[in-house]
């Protein structure tokens, strides 16, 4: 067991309060447990919700129709649930520094966690990329006198400064800017009601359904629904990235469980109201709905308020996407970097980007992630909506890849969790309907990365189908080569370590050694502004 952590059998949850579990410096990883319960619980409702949502869905509307849509969405949506289930046993119990990518080291083969690592990181890569892309031409739109490379620089320079403040500004920061989102969100569903219903001034009658019948439900049958797919795949990248914060989360026992929670309103509230009334307000042939051109990236709410007679309000639309870009940017360089963090500390990457100050933040892993925004300056060349959509397609089937490992490592973890006779019940959180879940979650994931793209082979496009298929061979040949270079080996069920990396919840360590109880937990008798304080 030379490439896990060896075991720490027989250690209690007081022990670890004791030990190591109620650091504020994480003593494995080096980055400080400074995320509180909302941080995280926000994160997991409302956070990574930029442009990829509000703008890229519209080239997916335009790709399938309203109908396809809401099935992408949909479809997505459910094999996104059965992820964070799996997730959520394994982090919840194991909120240790590399997440998924770690414990697919300690429940698969080292070898088959380097693919996963960095499988992600190019998801978010990818995903910085969209982020730079979209806010640096939201801002050519509002003024072209500075050139969108400049407007690139001002952003990269701040976006750095505001990640090297530390974890805690970033998890107050996507508080906010999560709750803004929000808003914003309910504001334009209701707009969208009442538009519907022909309920604005000088309305010309309810729009009702009118742009399903005309254009159409699906825009291109199910060659459309399956372009959509890809587009969701990415929208719906992030909703794992609780299992990457949960090392800086000050309780990860409380707010994991949590968090994994408030994913199933994301994906109602946010993901599938989105696609609903999207594709009530905006036909899907809508002109420059995609090719907007690359002075401005126009999103499906856009089109819809500009329909509805408003045309300023693609300035109030636009203020609105850059809100969430600020968000979006910000959580991307978090969750990239901390991944990379936690890989080249386990060897899977180069040593020095494992390195963090006395304060926890992983200053050269920051600076290395926020250097592939510079992708975004395709947009030069190609246009801004033509460049997000290649960038779409290169971070898609990696996403499919990341999700189907995750179902596996959990699979892998229950198998072993019962071969080493341990009970379902001493788990914290448990998945519900394992291990039909898992399975459907491993057997989706795979179905999809390998469909996503073929609409590239009738008629054949030799560019679509390299952009679409390229990063997929990537993970089995990062797989092997690892594998055969290092002699790594598959873990037999016997073999794999089910107890270090388990810690108890910081605050409530803190409030054993004050109150006296010997539980670790809360104590019987406390104040309501005490219970408030603790999650907030």
């Amino acid at each position: 067991m030379s490439d896990i952590q060896k075991p720490q059998y027989g250690r209690t949850d007081v022990d670890l309060a004791r030990g190591n579990g109620a650091q504020e410096i994480d003593p494995e990883s080096g980055v400080k447990r400074g995320l509180k319960t909302r941080h995280l619980s926000m994160m997991a409702l409302a956070g990574i919700i930029g442009p990829g949502l509000l703008v890229g869905s519209g080239g997916a509307l335009s790709s399938g129709g309203p109908a396809a849509l809401l099935i992408g969405f949909g479809v997505i949506g459910i094999i996104a649930f059965s992820i964070m289930q799996s997730l959520g046993e394994i982090t919840t119990l194991y909120p240790t520094g590399g997440a998924f990518t770690s414990l697919a080291d300690r429940f698969v083969d080292k070898a088959f966690g380097v693919a996963v690592g960095w499988n992600y990181f190019i998801i978010w890569a990818a995903v910085l990329a969209n982020e730079y892309n979209a806010v640096s031409s939201i801002f050519v739109f509002w003024s072209d006198k500075v050139p969108l490379w400049g407007y690139f620089l001002l952003f990269w320079f701040a976006f750095l400064a505001f990640q090297l403040l530390g974890v805690e500004a970033f998890g107050e920061a996507e508080f906010w800017l999560a709750l803004l989102k929000l808003g914003g969100l309910v504001a334009y569903f209701l707009f969208a009601i009442v538009y519907a219903a022909g309920g604005l001034k000088g309305q010309d009658g309810a729009l009702g359904f009118r742009y399903w019948n005309d254009p159409g439900a699906f825009a291109d049958g199910f060659p459309g629904v399956a372009k959509v797919f890809v587009f969701c795949s990415t929208f719906y990248a992030g909703v794992e990235s609780v299992a990457v914060a949960a090392t800086e989360t000050r309780n990860p026992r409380h707010a994991v469980p949590l968090a994994i929670r408030q994913v199933f309103w994301r994906i109602l509230f946010i993901y599938m109201g989105s696609a609903f009334f999207f594709g009530l307000t905006c036909p899907s042939n809508a002109d420059g709905l995609v090719n907007g051109g690359s002075r401005a990236l126009k999103s499906p709410m856009t089109v819809a308020i500009q329909n509805a007679g408003w045309e300023g309000g693609v300035h109030l639309v636009n203020a609105f996407i850059f809100a969430t870009c600020l968000s979006a940017t910000n959580s991307s360089i978090y969750i990239g970097s901390r991944t990379i963090l936690f890989m080249a500390q386990e060897g899977k990457a180069p040593k020095f980007l494992g390195y963090t100050d006395k304060r926890g933040v992983p200053i050269f892993a920051i600076i290395f992630t926020n250097l592939f925004g510079a992708l975004s300056m395709m947009n030069v060349s190609t246009g801004a909506s033509a460049a997000y959509g290649y960038i779409v397609n290169l971070s898609g089937v990696s996403t499919f890849l990341v999700w189907g490992s995750i179902s596996f490592t959990h699979i892998r973890f229950r198998q072993a969790w019962v071969s080493q006779g341990r009970t379902v019940d001493q788990l914290p959180f448990k998945s519900l309907w394992y291990p039909w879940n898992a399975y459907f979650g491993l057997g989706a994931n795979i179905f999809l990365a390998f469909i996503q793209g073929w609409t590239t082979f009738a008629p054949f496009d030799a560019g679509l189908f390299v952009d679409a298929y390229i990063l997929l061979p990537l993970f089995p040949v990062i797989y092997f080569a690892y594998k055969f270079y290092f002699k790594t080996r598959f873990w037999r069920l016997h073999e794999i370590d089910l107890d270090s990396g388990r810690r108890v919840d910081l605050d409530a360590a803190v409030e054993e050694e004050y109150s006296g109880s010997d539980d670790g937990l809360h104590p019987r008798k406390q104040a309501l502004w005490r219970r408030l304080a603790k999650n907030f």
